[in-house]
């Protein structure tokens, strides 16, 4: 264990006006309060309060966050109080402990409703004190380098949470370092023969091309010496976990993987950074598509440096990392350089971001994700993401995670816009709104009057903030859309049984059912959520048990205007019981589909020809017309038998036609006449249980044998 003043030796490295006295006494007291209890490893625990601290002298963080990882077990797991310790270390310590002894408590890596609260949790943790978080990622760290000691089923829950949060969440606050040692050590733990297998190849390569490393170095010092440039130069292979990574996305081999080395220049400054970038490119050759200038572009955490991929005569590629030594500090430490000192003072590091204004910037759409699927998508969308940089006609930069749209484009600059969006220009050329952008393409939205977002936008846009939006947009579309159709649904309900869908019917209606108002009433009436049949029984239970007569087919869709009629698609055959849209034709009436219709997807940038329809509740006559299709056996009275247990279904068979005669089975389209899909669902499950039927299904007309909707 390190002793107190190796611990505050580490400290006066980076701050000789360093507290001494505090520190030394914090030391004192987690190890009294500690004192008796042991690790699984069997080591005293105060040993590990320490090596958290080692870890964020590492990030030349400041008194009361090095006092703070001393302590930060001590609420928790010893006799310490909050108030003992606010007294004798100060308010910003105790809020700080009492910040980490929270997220201790959360189970992360629990079912996913439960993880998406904790991750609200974790945010607001964050955005009280970012420090909290750092203490956390340090204690993880070291718990994760000691983790051979727990049980195999711990090792595994606590390696996939932290491959899953804690890593992902070190690389978003800027601290590469830790995310790939964090990766790699959760790697160990949850792929151990594939992690060895890197590292046996890794030994195979060096005995074969020698020391690649030191000789390449060696080659771009000489470089940059010819050239006049100061700068230091460093080289590293790539940890297991990255190049594994590399290895799935790409579906290649070892032996196939490039830039398996990464080589790192220091600069004095950021004109010698575009220098060094020169003298490079003049003795390596580029690899196209492999540049990122987040010099000019930083990161949201403040991240900045020159990224270059070059390849040598042997064809081998290597990765380039250029940047200043400010830009170095805060490459290293991230979002903590705001906290870092260096010779005794806080850092006054141009490029470190404020703490404050980063968090907002990551949580601003999360508070409005009710849902917490949502929720939980537009945290992992956000902490998992790379970035693109796109200019806007005026030459504004707008960061966007790799991969984006011009639609989550249009939301980043502002939501109205994003609404709006009925194309996009990339360039100065019209593209599709799901085209892909890349590094310094320059944007127009091209926008509506009138214009909403549609559903399909949802598999387009790729941040959490335009998913977000699209999202509640639709929500309140919708919602009025509902209320509409759940009041036609209401009265045609009510008439049926001769009653009237008064307000003070419908006033008794939502009581019943406990929902808070009328128009919540009907909004759930007209998304399926209740039944119409529902809402009468709560007001005229001894009506809605009697069915009453059938419903007639002219009046068995609710949802269209007066005097419009409909028919039935003949793609897809709705039923009675599924759900349904319908689709306009100018002097043709309304044409009903199965919500599912592949046909659908003609028309899906013509919102204003569909129609919101339901089936009226009541019974139905078998006159519905259903193709299946069947493969029987070809035996004596085989068919015979098929035609009476449909019979024996009360279904009616309108056609039949025989597709394909084989030796041994026949395939035919049978056309039945059914009330609706669950007398469907009935006569299936008996045919399938039938032992001369192969094979049955429901046939759907194929896109390319029907005509066009539009």
């Amino acid at each position: 264990m390190i002793s107190p003043e190796d611990l505050i030796a580490l400290v006066r490295n980076y701050n000789p006006r360093t507290n001494v006295d505090r520190i030394a006494d914090a030391y004192a007291f987690g190890g009294q309060m500690h004192e008796g209890q042991l690790r699984h490893s069997g080591e005293p625990y105060f040993t590990h309060p320490v090596a958290v601290a080692a870890i964020l002298t590492e990030q030349r963080l400041d008194d009361a966050t090095i006092i703070t990882a001393l302590l930060h077990d001590t609420i928790e797991d010893t006799k310490a109080s909050y108030d003992e310790i606010s007294s004798r270390f100060g308010d910003e310590v105790a809020v700080l402990v009492d910040g980490v002894t929270k997220l201790t408590n959360l189970q992360l890596s629990s079912r996913e409703t439960k993880q998406a609260e904790n991750f609200r949790k974790l945010f607001m943790a964050m955005s009280k004190d970012l420090r909290v978080i750092l203490v956390k990622l340090a204690d993880r760290l070291h718990n994760m380098r000691t983790i051979k000691a727990m049980r195999p089923d711990k090792q595994a829950q606590k390696a996939r949470e932290t491959m899953d949060i804690y890593a992902p969440l070190a690389g978003r606050m800027g601290m590469q370092w830790m995310r790939e040692e964090l990766e790699d050590l959760a790697f160990r733990v949850l792929n151990p023969e594939g992690r060895q297998s890197i590292i046996r190849r890794f030994v195979t390569l060096q005995r074969e091309t020698g020391d690649v490393i030191h000789r390449i170095t060696g080659d771009m010092r000489a470089e940059l010496e010819k050239t006049g440039i100061e700068a230091e130069v460093f080289g590293r292979a790539k940890k297991p976990y990255s190049i594994w990574r590399k290895m799935q996305e790409k579906d290649q081999g070892f032996s196939r993987l490039s830039d398996i080395y990464g080589f790192r220049i220091i600069t004095a400054s950021e004109e010698d950074c575009y220098r060094a970038l020169g003298a490079i490119h003049q003795r390596w050759r580029a690899v196209p598509g492999r540049f990122k200038d987040y010099i000019s572009q930083p990161k949201s955490n403040g991240y900045r440096s020159i990224h270059a991929t070059v390849s040598g005569r042997d064809g081998k590629r290597v990765e380039v990392q250029i940047r200043t030594r400010q830009m170095h500090d805060v490459a290293e430490t991230g979002v903590a350089a705001h906290w870092s000192y260096r010779d005794g003072v806080r850092s006054e590091n141009p490029f470190a971001v404020d703490p404050a204004k980063w968090i907002a910037s990551l949580t601003e759409q999360f508070d409005a994700e009710e849902d917490h699927d949502e929720f939980l998508e537009a945290v992992k969308l956000e902490m998992y993401s790379d970035q693109v940089f796109c200019f806007t006609p005026k030459g504004d930069v707008i960061k966007l995670p790799k991969g984006a749209t011009p639609i989550d484009y249009a939301y980043a600059i502002h939501t109205r816009i994003g609404h709006a969006c009925v194309g996009a220009k990339v360039d100065a050329i019209r593209v599709p709104l799901w085209t892909r952008l890349r590094n310094g393409q320059s944007v127009e939205i091209i926008t509506a009057e009138g214009q909403t977002p549609q559903v399909s936008w949802l598999d387009i846009a790729t941040t959490g903030k335009a998913r977000t939006a699209i999202r509640r947009a639709l929500r309140e579309a919708d919602r009025a859309r509902f209320v509409k159709l759940g009041h036609e649904l209401a009265r045609s309900a009510f008439e049926h049984v001769g009653r009237k869908a008064t307000d003070k019917a419908l006033e008794t209606a939502a009581r019943a059912l406990r929902v808070n108002t009328v128009g919540e009433l009907l909004a759930r009436l007209g998304a399926a959520v209740l039944t119409a049949h529902d809402v009468v029984q709560a007001v005229y239970p001894e009506l809605a048990a009697d069915d009453g007569d059938e419903v007639s087919p002219r009046r068995a869709v609710i949802g269209l205007e007066p005097g419009q009629s409909f028919e039935r698609a003949p793609c897809c055959q709705p039923l009675p019981g599924e759900r349904i849209i319908g689709i306009t034709y100018r002097g043709r009436g309304v044409v009903v589909h199965s919500a599912d219709c592949d046909a659908l997807g003609e028309v899906e940038d013509q919102p204003e020809r569909w129609v919101d329809l339901h089936w009226h509740s009541g019974t139905h006559p078998a006159v519905y017309g259903v193709t299946l299709e069947l493969t029987i056996g070809n035996d004596a009275g085989v068919l015979g038998r098929i035609c009476t247990l449909i019979g024996e279904k009360k279904a009616n068979i309108s056609d039949l036609e025989f597709v394909d005669r084989k030796p041994d089975f026949y395939r035919l389209m049978i056309n039945v006449e059914l009330r609706d899909v669950e007398q469907l669902h009935s006569l299936m499950l008996m045919l399938e249980a039938e032992s001369d039927v192969a094979a049955v299904a429901r046939f759907r007309d194929l896109p390319e044998s029907r005509p066009k909707l539009g």
